[in-house]
């Protein structure tokens, strides 16, 4: 999307994709919904009237839930059910979880009800429409959720604002959801039978923070691939290791992409031309990186095939089938096929973050840069030049290896062991942004030390590479003498987190592949 330009994301039930995740949540493009999904929705909620008339059973509208789910309400008590249910289960802890984050997960609960398998009134998606537009964002508190009858705690929270209750962000200030709403001009739900449980029980946060985390990743990846062409050229790397029929020959279709990218941030450069004297065979860290980077790659293709999948499903219980007059209870509100392939993201992130501080390790070692100054000081022994970068490095990637323990077999049971396996899914969510805050850190230290090098050495930088350099060297200069890193530092975290290195590379050399 070119900038400035604007979109509407239309919500049918299906073709939610991570990029328009982004574009709703993070950039506030605007939303309607189809109608078609609405008429799915009126057709489904007929068809669940009429077996409420029936006296048909069917779970959390005239029964109780998780362990009293064999309970059966009477009239009066299905009409005032679905809001004691909000209430009860707005039940979480800690700080607001970011805007971005509520924003993304009400997106993904409208493109759920449009479907119309979920029992709702279409007002319900219709009220989340209208709050995404005007920029009425629910306070939810980011922990409380286990990933299983999906995520209650805060999408309970985000339900109550529906109901004129709750607390909610609006024009940049925290106030009470009543007030919110009132502000905006959107009319409060009162909520009847199934709509309640048709709001919550789904995994829709922890999916709508792994849409942002894989859209992110993505951008961050290509950035470790730049990163890795500078320092490989500031080691008089051997590049035949990153030619891209070698990667054919083996098949994994990450390798060839993450080679052909470092490849073209490398080219017309002396060191890639040939010009330069190289070793036979290098270290592992320097010749790897396509196989390291690309099995990342790989990783994060399938987690992100599974987020959509995720994100157009139909996660909730029950499912209801109008053209069969079917109701179907069942567990497609549990986020394990979400939560097993993000704590693969995390993982994959952490390995290509020690890659990274490998890489660095050779920058700064005199017996392994080839020839540049000892921790890339002019002065070695009265400075020590960028030595405690890699301590900073170092405390980092262990705090993301003991952070990379997988969250999908945490399960701990709940409500009376009727709800006894769960997919902590929340918790990977959350804790692969804390890997990824690391990681911006991680690589910004080596892009910090990949620019000395380069400055350093005196002969001609690919186009890419020095594109990278110059964007590096806007915000963080030269460390000619020593002076506190922690400013750079921070900078360089910043700097590649917005992906301005990446912005700088892709408009000299074309845009590098995700895929």
């Amino acid at each position: 999307m070119a900038t400035g330009e604007r979109m509407t994301v239309t919500i049918t039930g299906k073709g939610l994709t991570v990029e328009k995740v982004v574009a709703v949540a993070r950039h506030g493009e605007k939303v309607e919904l189809h109608p078609d999904a609405i008429e799915r929705m009126k057709v489904c909620r007929a068809m669940v009237e009429r077996k409420i008339e029936d006296r048909e059973v069917m779970y959390g509208i005239n029964t109780g839930i998780g362990e009293f789910s064999e309970i059966i309400l009477d009239d009066e008590q299905i009409k005032r059910f679905q809001k004691y249910l909000i209430y009860n289960h707005a039940a979480g802890i800690g700080e607001p979880a970011p805007i971005e984050h509520v924003r993304a997960a009400m997106l993904g609960r409208v493109n759920v009800l449009a479907n119309g398998h979920s029992g709702n009134r279409p007002v319900m998606a219709e009220t989340y429409v209208a709050m995404l537009n005007a920029g009425v964002t629910p306070m939810v508190c980011e922990k409380g959720s286990v990933g299983a009858c999906g995520d209650l705690a805060p999408l309970s929270q985000m339900a109550l604002v529906m109901m004129g209750e709750g607390e909610a962000f609006y024009d940049g200030k925290r106030m009470s959801g009543k007030d919110a709403m009132a502000s905006a001009g959107i009319e409060t739900v009162t909520f009847m039978a199934r709509d309640g449980l048709s709001m919550i029980n789904g995994s829709n946060l922890l999916t709508g923070i792994n849409a942002l985390t894989i859209h992110d990743t993505e951008k961050w990846l290509k950035q470790a691939e730049i990163a890795a062409a500078m320092t490989l050229e500031a080691l008089i790397a051997n590049l035949k290791p990153y030619t891209s029929r070698l990667h054919e020959l083996r098949g994994f279709p990450g390798a060839v992409t993450s080679a052909n990218n470092i490849n073209a941030c490398l080219r017309h450069g002396d060191v890639i031309t040939g010009k330069m004297k190289v070793r036979v065979q290098d270290a592992y860290s320097m010749r790897s990186t396509p196989q390291v980077i690309g099995a990342a790659r790989d990783a994060l293709k399938w987690a992100k095939q599974q987020v959509e999948i995720e994100l157009n499903g139909i996660g909730d219980n029950p499912v209801f089938v109008p053209e069969e007059n079917l109701q179907i209870s069942g567990a497609n509100f549990q986020g394990t096929p979400v939560s097993l392939p993000m704590d693969m993201v995390g993982t994959a992130i952490t390995m290509v973050s020690v890659l990274s501080e490998r890489r660095l390790n050779r920058l700064l070692n005199p017996a392994l840069s080839v020839g540049l100054p000892a921790f890339l000081t002019h002065d070695p022994g009265f400075y020590s030049g960028l030595m405690l970068s890699q301590y900073t490095a170092g405390m980092l990637i262990v705090e993301q290896r003991i952070l990379s323990n997988p969250s999908s077999i945490q399960s701990i049971p709940a409500a009376a062991d009727q709800e006894d396996f769960v997919s902590m899914g929340m918790n990977g969510a959350l804790k692969n942004r804390q890997i990824l805050d690391n990681a911006y850190g991680i690589l910004g230290i080596e892009f910090i030390a990949a620019a000395q090098a380069l400055d350093i050495r005196d002969f001609k930088l690919g186009n890419g590479t020095e594109a990278a350099r110059k964007a590096i060297r806007e915000v963080v200069d030269h460390l000619d003498e020593d002076r506190p890193l922690y400013p750079d530092h921070n900078t360089m975290a910043e700097l590649v987190k917005n992906c301005r290195i990446l912005d700088a590379v892709e408009d000299e050399i074309g845009e590098l592949t995700t895929y």
